[in-house]
């Protein structure tokens, strides 16, 4: 059996075995996820990408092994932006905390299958046709500016075409029962508003697979290394979620360093034949960016919120 294959069953194998304890095991029946619970598997997340990230660098090299970590770091930090979504579209649909889980566990296998298409479309692309690296580049800086100079973001469910056409065909309950997608009303199956949050949350992924898959693809055209950070990412998604959901306010600037990040990598792109930027710069920036970010968010961002709620 070809190396390759070999590599692609191993880390299938290991990310079902994960996959079925986490979110087979431990999340079988609704609960809130405490956090503690939370702290604890995204130390198992985290600690398994980075053990995954060390046989990358004994099986297939350094420069390999620095790709994956600049992939996965990437697509951590495009995460917080998915956080402060699914803040929202909870909250829309008041999801409560017991049901998030269910909701969040069939997102996520949702968008494995997504990304997976996603990555194996933009490297063909790329492959035979190495203009649409520019187009990725420009979509990407584009991206990041907005996200910088673009003010908050919204989310309005009645406007998102996938929401309309599920309520277009199928009929919709107003409350949510147990923690159930479908229950039959007065002898029709209907959906509950926990169906429809799965629903925004598989369309918004599919909207920050654009940024997230060109971004890593600029690191790296390798299927496996793009796909593995991917899913060390979103498979720890969750987890992160919850440990951060009640702090995210605190990061002010945290997705100010996104939008940075999204144009340093968009540039990349762009300067792909111009000048080749070395992986291990590109690693720094991103670390340095992030860093940044996150320690002014924890000292500025916070004196002057404080300040802000100081009685005159």
């Amino acid at each position: 059996m070809p190396m390759q294959t070999m590599m692609w069953l191993g880390f299938g194998a290991v990310i079902l075995v994960m996959f079925v304890i986490d979110l087979g095991i431990f999340s079988r029946k609704s609960h809130e996820i405490k956090f503690r619970e939370a702290l604890s598997w995204t130390i198992v997340w985290v600690s398994l990408a980075l053990a995954f990230n060390v046989w990358i660098y004994f099986e297939m090299g350094s420069t390999k092994a620095l790709e994956f970590f600049t992939g996965y770091l990437i697509e951590q930090s495009l995460s917080v932006d998915n956080l402060f979504v699914f803040i929202m579209i909870f909250s829309y649909f008041h999801i409560t905390k017991a049901h998030q889980p269910k909701v969040l566990k069939w997102g996520i296998l949702g968008a494995l299958i997504m990304r997976g298409i996603f990555i194996i479309t933009g490297i063909e692309l790329l492959e035979r046709f190495h203009w649409i690296m520019y187009v990725f580049g420009g979509i990407l800086v584009i991206t990041g500016l907005k996200m910088a100079f673009g003010g908050e973001e919204k989310v309005d469910p009645e406007k998102n075409f996938l929401v309309r056409l599920v309520r277009k065909f199928v009929p919709i309950t107003k409350r949510i029962r147990d923690d159930r997608f479908f229950i039959n009303k007065g002898g029709v199956r209907a959906a509950t508003p926990l169906f429809l949050a799965v629903v925004m949350i598989e369309s918004s992924d599919l909207i920050f697979a654009v940024d997230s898959i060109p971004a890593v693809l600029a690191v790296s055209h390798d299927p496996f290394i793009v796909y593995t950070s991917n899913v060390f990412a979103i498979m720890g998604l969750r987890s992160l979620y919850y440990l951060l959901s009640n702090v995210i306010d605190m990061f002010v600037y945290l997705k100010l360093g996104v939008s940075v990040i999204l144009v340093y990598v968009g540039a990349k792109m762009l300067l792909v034949d111009i000048y080749h930027i070395p992986i291990i710069f590109s690693l720094g920036t991103i670390v340095g960016v992030l860093l940044i970010s996150i320690l002014t968010s924890v000292t500025i961002g916070n004196k002057r919120a404080k300040a802000a709620h100081r009685p005159i």
